[in-house]
């Protein structure tokens, strides 16, 4: 680089797998030092993060401090964060939906296999620990092999537990030891959606990125019930697995290639106090969400619903959280801080759509399933994006904690959600779930003022 006393242009060094920017570069000169020549300060943004190198003498670094703020310069075009984006959506709709093609295919699946509600809260659950038990092994598998070649991988192993269920699934048992194989895919495809959306998205678009790469999980929803009257209902719950584990294997071709090395986490120099808090909220909160996708379904057909509205209405929840969970993530850009507060607010609303589920009608279900999943189950994305923003150094170790919550949460909301409902019926279920959620929204003040106080010192 020449050095003429002007601002430099940036440069882009492209990489050489379908051309995505692991880094930009950008130099400035800087004033004459004591001996009459001057500094050179270089500033690289490599995966989000500005890394400095200097010449001779004290910096003096405006040009830096402008490329440091500017959030645009991740190292990622338009067109790349578009591509990664739609792979992140597709990876985590293809290793999502077994668990919830379960629960809205729960009435059919159920009768043929002779299993109770408190029989499917365990299948769930079962899948929700096998999650959480596989997310630190497939961590390494990310880091070792790259995201790309694990999101490949866990939507093949998808693919198969849905054709599984679909030709050998004969009891309650078999069907929870192949859904177990589509748990250690959702971990496996979850953490290398976040990887690559992490290193490929600018930063004033993450919120985006991540409301719509969290949306492709009320779209399983939506899809499970769409699934009850167009195949269910027709042509048997088995011919739905078979296709879905047809589509989830196409999917593979819309995951992009890797490029660069992946780096190593630094230790973050923030408290994880907060940060077990939020993940205790997160237990109750998706304990008392996953209520939503497993049971809303059986607990309409019980209250008198047909199973083709019970299933739309499903469909209708899925719809309303997928937008929900993009919206969000649109005004937390907008809005960065106190997303946790945001989240309480969510929580609280959905809490009062949970109460709503247990009063009869399909007048009380509509409403219900709107403020359920539109505000109860569109907090997921946010809490990433807030953890992400408040410990950058480190954001595979902080959301981990939290993620360990959601998991926690998903395995044993079901299961005893699933025996409230067997004993005491669903409105009894319901007044619980909608208890678990208001506890989940306190602890989330708890925990923001918890992360206030801890940014302050």
């Amino acid at each position: 680089m020449r050095s003429d006393g002007s601002a430099k242009g940036s440069r882009t060094a492209t990489s050489e797998a379908q051309g995505l920017t692991p880094y930009e570069e950008s130099s400035v000169d800087g004033m004459p030092n004591a001996c009459g020549s001057r500094s050179i300060y270089t500033a690289r943004v490599i995966n989000g993060t500005v890394r400095i190198r200097t010449g001779v003498g004290s910096p003096s670094l405006p040009a830096m401090h402008r490329l440091a703020k500017d959030p645009t310069q991740t190292g990622s075009t338009s067109t790349n964060a578009v591509r990664v984006t739609s792979g992140a959506l597709t990876t985590t709709i293809a290793v999502s939906i077994p668990v919830f093609l379960v629960g809205g295919l729960a009435v059919q699946v159920g009768e043929e296999l002779d299993f109770s509600p408190a029989g499917l809260g365990l299948a769930v659950s079962a899948y929700f620990g096998v999650s959480a038990l596989a997310s630190v092994p497939a961590g390494k598998l990310v880091e070792r092999y790259g995201s790309a070649r694990i999101a490949r991988a866990a939507i093949g192993l998808a693919g198969a537990s849905l054709i599984g269920i679909a030709l050998a699934a004969r009891s309650l048992w078999t069907l929870t030891a192949i859904l177990a194989l589509g748990a250690a895919a959702n971990a496996m495809g979850q953490l290398a959606s976040n990887t690559s959306l992490s290193r490929y998205t600018p930063m004033n678009r993450q919120g985006l990125t991540f409301g719509i790469k969290q949306a492709a999980i009320p779209a399983c929803t939506l899809l499970a019930g769409a699934a009850v009257p167009v195949l269910a209902l027709t042509v048997g719950w088995r011919w739905a697995f078979v296709l879905a584990g047809l589509l989830a294997v196409a999917a593979i071709l819309l995951v992009p290639r890797d490029t660069g090395d992946q780096k190593a986490a630094r230790k973050s120099g923030r408290s994880t106090g907060p940060l077990i808090v939020v993940g205790i909220a997160a237990t109750l909160a998706a304990g008392s969400a996953n209520a939503l996708g497993t049971f809303v379904v059986s607990s309409a057909v019980e209250r008198g619903i047909a199973p083709g509205p019970a299933g739309l209405a499903l469909t209708l929840g899925g719809a309303i959280c997928a937008l929900a969970r993009i919206i969000g993530g649109w005004q937390a850009d907008r809005h960065p801080d106190h997303q946790i507060g945001v989240i309480a607010a969510l929580l609280a609303t959905g809490a009062a759509g949970l109460l709503l589920l247990a009063v009869p009608g399909t007048p009380a279900l509509l409403a219900g399933v709107v403020l359920g999943f539109g505000f109860g189950w569109a907090w997921p994305g946010l809490m990433t994006f807030a953890v992400v923003r408040l410990h950058p150094q480190a954001p595979a170790a902080a959301t981990s904690i939290t993620q360990t919550g959601v998991y926690a949460g998903g395995c044993v909301g079901p299961i005893v959600m699933g025996t409230i409902a067997q004993t005491g019926g669903y409105p009894a279920m319901w007044f619980t779930a909608a208890g678990a959620m208001i506890g989940a929204a306190a602890l989330m003040i708890v925990g923001s003022r918890l992360i206030s106080r801890s940014g302050r010192r």
